[in-house]
Parts: C-alpha cells; structure tokens; sequence
C-alpha cells in the first residue's frame, strides 16, 4: 500500500506560472475563429488544480465571464467535459460526480461506490461541504432518499467520514476482527451483514489491511473471496470495493478504467473522473498498477479508445 506523502500524481505546479498570461492565450483561444483546441490542452493539463482556480479567476477578472461559460459554450462532447473537469476545484467535481449519480432515473450506485470506497475521509467532508453550498442540502439527507437497505447503511457510514485515521496496527485486535467477520459468514448458517459493514466501514486502513491477512490465515480465503460467496447485489459490489481500496486504491480505479474501456461502450464518464480526479494525487501508481494487472500501458489503451 501506498503512504499519501509516497504517493504521486502525474501533474504538478507550473514554474513561473503567471495566471494573468495564461488567461489571456485561453481567451484568444476562444474567441479567436475556430477555438484552438491545442492551447486549451497545453495550459488546462500543465497546471495544477491550484493554478487553474488562479486562471479562472484572472479569466473572470479580465472578461466578466467564467471559463467555465465560455469553454462549455465553445467546446463539445468529452473534450468539453474533460476540460470543465480540469477547471473545476476537486470537491466540487466530486460533487458534481455525485449529482449525476442520483439525478435522472435510477440512481448509478456505480459512481456512489468508486466515490465513497476510495475517498479518503477529509475529501469525503469536502464533498458533503460543496454539496450543501451547491443545492442548500445535506448530502446525506439527499443519498437516504437514494437507496436502502445494507447499501443505504453502508455508504451512510462511509459518507459520514467515521473511519479511523490512525496509522497504528493493533495486530491482536485484527485478529479478533478477523475472527468477528469469519463467523458472522463462512461459520455459520447464514449471514451476520452488520458484522462486516461495521468492521470495513469504520476500522482504519493500515488496520484492516492486518485483518484481511489474519482472515486469510484463520479461514483458508481471502476475505474477499467470502464476501463474493456470502453476499449478493449491491451490498456485495460495495464491500468488495472497499476490501480492494484497503489492499491498494491505485489497483482499484486502474480496474475500473479497465473495465470502462473495454466494455461494451466505453463510459467516457468513468474515465474523465479517474483521470482527472487522481491526476495530481496517484496517478502515477494507477498507471503502473494498469500495466501490472493488465500488462498493456494505460495511456496507449486510451489513445487506442480515442481514435476508435
């Protein structure tokens, strides 16, 4: 597993940034004839988010308009959406991720779990936090009135941001836990769901990481090899998607943007939210978990997809 401060996105801080000069190329960009696409992509992914809110802001100063406006408004289909991601402050992409999610018909608990599985408490707060200033609503009260159930109970946990931070690993206590999880499923007849959710929604990583190696030495399985035999529909896909973030959040979301290309019908979604939601995070890692799970380079997959 990876420690934040080893962790490493693939974009960093510009030297001799100037937010005033880069704002002036994006508005010639834009309102020259025929926006030229090459400048919104050399400015917009060689910054850092922080450097972006800068940009815009000086855009704002300078036009009276954001850029947000004028890149929608100039720009179409998922070139549009990658570049108003690239704009848009990280908890409030994450929000505007978790709308979609529950907007429409049918809810996509898909995104619900990538987003409360592999956040981590303080980006999971920021979220809630944007969320209220975007709609004037808890993010919680709007995510009951969603889904039910052991998933309801589940992501209502994760949302309330109550998993542990400490880095300790109390090994005596995850054995017991492992103990806890192996016979409310495997042992006995029938199972004991609130054993599980309580143990992985709440437990810190570094510590539930010790518990899926004592769970494997007590039953023979790995602990995710139970859930799948054990549990069944959305309850399983969440714990699943824990156990993995526990093990290696880079591994998680280099499997789900596998599984986004190569399945039927790319979801270009799914894509512009890894890509551009890890890129100044772990991107680095998920590349190279891409190509260790998968043994083809992720940024030669999604070339391979973009020219399809």
């Amino acid at each position: 597993g990876f420690a934040l401060s080893e962790l490493h996105g693939t974009v960093k801080e510009k030297p001799g940034f100037n937010a005033g000069e880069d704002a002036a190329a994006l508005r010639k960009a834009i309102e020259g004839i025929g926006t030229t696409e090459k400048t919104l992509i050399d400015i917009l992914t060689q910054r850092s988010n922080a450097q972006r809110q800068l940009i815009c802001k000086a855009y704002q100063d300078a036009t009276g308009r954001t850029l947000c406006d004028d890149l929608e408004g100039d720009t179409h289909g998922h070139f549009e959406d990658i570049l108003v991601a690239l704009v848009t402050p990280p908890a409030k992409f994450d929000c505007q991720e978790f709308i979609r999610a529950i907007k429409g018909a049918g809810t996509n608990e898909s995104i619900l779990i990538e987003l409360f599985a592999s956040r981590s408490n303080h980006q999971i707060k920021a979220m809630c936090d944007a969320y209220l200033a975007e709609t004037g609503r808890a993010l919680i009260h709007d995510l009951k009135s969603e889904v039910s159930g052991d998933f309801e109970k589940t992501l209502l946990i994760l949302a309330e941001g109550k998993r542990v931070e400490s880095t300790n690993v109390d090994v005596a206590k995850a054995k017991e836990d492992a103990k806890i999880l192996y016979e409310a499923g495997e042992k006995k007849w029938g199972t004991d769901e609130s054993k599980f959710i309580d143990i992985l929604c709440h437990r810190s990583v570094p510590q539930l990481r010790q518990t899926l190696v004592e769970y494997k030495s007590l039953s023979g399985k790995t602990l995710q090899e139970s859930i799948e035999r054990e549990m069944s529909g959305r309850l399983e896909d969440i714990l699943v998607a824990i156990v993995k973030c526990v093990k290696s959040v880079p591994a998680y979301l280099a499997e789900r943007l596998y599984k986004s290309m190569k399945g039927a019908g790319t979801t270009e979604s799914t894509l512009t939210r890894i890509i551009v939601s890890r890129s100044e995070v772990d991107l680095q890692e998920i590349k190279a978990e891409y190509k260790k799970l998968f043994g083809t380079s992720l940024y030669s997959d999604i070339e391979v997809r973009s020219i399809k």
